[in-house]
């Protein structure tokens, strides 16, 4: 139970920080490589410092993720990170300032995997006690 603990701790991370970066970089100017970063980041620090919360939310979705890999199987394990698609989705067209379109055939989508996730995390007759 230890795993999925972690395994879900980094699944809402990384779903958290892809929303946070496409909030932050939405939020940002059209800047070349030659830009005055200086500039850029001082004349745009909340989005900065999003997309930078965003950055840091992946990494310590890395760490639950090794802290997830130590104590479940892969299969169980990798089949969670599937579910970060959903979630990302969710919030797309749930929170206002995406302003992102529900759409049925997107939901069917979302519902599939759900539904693909939890085929693979039920127990059958066959299946040895872990």
């Amino acid at each position: 139970m230890k795993g999925f603990g972690w395994g879900i701790a980094s699944l809402l991370l990384v779903s958290m920080a892809q929303l946070m970066m496409k909030w932050g970089m939405t939020h940002m100017p059209t800047f070349s490589l030659n830009a005055n970063l200086y500039s850029l980041v001082m004349n745009n620090l909340l989005p900065v410092f999003i997309v930078c919360c965003g950055i840091a939310g992946y990494a310590l979705s890395m760490v639950c993720w090794f802290f997830a890999l130590r104590q479940l199987p892969l299969n169980r394990a990798y089949s969670l990170l599937s579910l970060s698609y959903a979630l990302v989705y969710l919030g797309a067209v749930s929170l206002p300032w995406f302003n992102e379109n529900m759409h049925w055939m997107k939901s069917l989508g979302a519902l599939s995997i759900l539904f693909g996730v939890w085929l693979i995390h039920s127990k059958t007759s066959s299946q040895a006690p872990e």
